[in-house]
C-alpha cells in the first residue's frame, strides 16, 4: 500500500537544514576562493538540504522527497538555461549566488550525485535502525 505524503513536523530533520544551510553559507562566503570544491560540492549538499527541508513538514517515503528535491535541482538549472537563452538578467546579487547564473552539466551531475548521497544516507539510517531493535527470540 502506499503512504500518502502528510504534513508533520519532524525536528531532527530541522536540525539537519539548519547545520546544512549553515554549511551552504560558509562554501558561498568563505568558501568563495575555493572554486570547484565550493561549486560542486555546494551543490551536491543543495539537494541534500532541500530533501531536509521537505522532511522536516512532509511526511513521506525517501524516495519520493529525494525525488522532489532532485526536481528542484534541475528546475533551478533549467531556470539557468533559460535565462541564458533569453538573455535575462538577475540583478539581485545575493539571489544571482543562491540561484547561480549559469547552466552546467556539472551540476546537474552534482544534483545527482545528491540524490544519490540522500538515498545512501537513508538506507545507512534505516540499516542502524533495524540493527539496535531487539530481536524476539524463540522459545
Amino acid at each position: 500500500m502506499i503512504r500518502a505524503m502528510r504534513w508533520r513536523f519532524d525536528p531532527l530533520s530541522l536540525v539537519w537544514a539548519v547545520a546544512l544551510f549553515l554549511v551552504l553559507v560558509l562554501l558561498a562566503t568563505v568558501g568563495a576562493r575555493w572554486g570547484w570544491l565550493r561549486s560542486f560540492f555546494g551543490d551536491v549538499l543543495a539537494v541534500v538540504w532541500v530533501y531536509f527541508v521537505f522532511r522536516t513538514v512532509i511526511g513521506a517515503r525517501v524516495l519520493p522527497l529525494a525525488l522532489a528535491a532532485l526536481g528542484v535541482g534541475l528546475a533551478v538549472e533549467l531556470g539557468q538555461y533559460l535565462a541564458a537563452a533569453w538573455q535575462l538578467h538577475i540583478p539581485n546579487r545575493a539571489l544571482r549566488i543562491v540561484l547561480g547564473s549559469t547552466a552546467d552539466w556539472w551540476d546537474v551531475l552534482a544534483y545527482v550525485i545528491g540524490f544519490a548521497a540522500v538515498l545512501a544516507i537513508e538506507s545507512l539510517r534505516d540499516a542502524v535502525v533495524r540493527a539496535a531493535r531487539p530481536q524476539a527470540s524463540a522459545p
